[in-house]
């Protein structure tokens, strides 16, 4: 049983998906990518999830910065600007999501049930 344990808390998988496989990281990661210049600032994506409190979205994002996917790029000004992007490694993964999002569009009846 602790073989298991240790394979199990050692998985790649699970360790890898709890970096962005939260409700709100998925839905970060997709609109800066689908952002025009590629940058966002914070009240820009926070226009585009009217349902994530401010907490939660500084949260997300924090972790996302920490897990090395989005950048965060202060700019000495008053008032203070800040600008968050995709990493290379955010980059990365945009085609997994993107395979992601066709699939739930395409199977969106059939999984998402009242």
């Amino acid at each position: 049983m602790a073989d298991i344990t240790a394979e199990y808390l050692a998985c790649p998988i699970r360790n890898v998906l709890s970096r962005f496989g939260d409700k709100w990281s998925l839905l970060v990661l997709f609109l800066l990518n689908r952002s025009d210049t590629g940058v966002m600032r914070f009240n820009e994506i926070r226009r585009f999830m009217t349902d994530c409190s401010q907490k939660m979205l500084t949260q997300t994002l924090r972790n996302l910065e920490q897990s090395h996917l989005v950048h965060r790029e202060v700019f000495a000004e008053v008032p203070p600007r800040v600008e968050y992007s995709l990493t290379e490694t955010g980059k990365s993964l945009m085609p997994a999501i993107g395979a992601l999002v066709s699939w739930g569009k395409e199977h969106f009846s059939e999984v998402v049930t009242d």
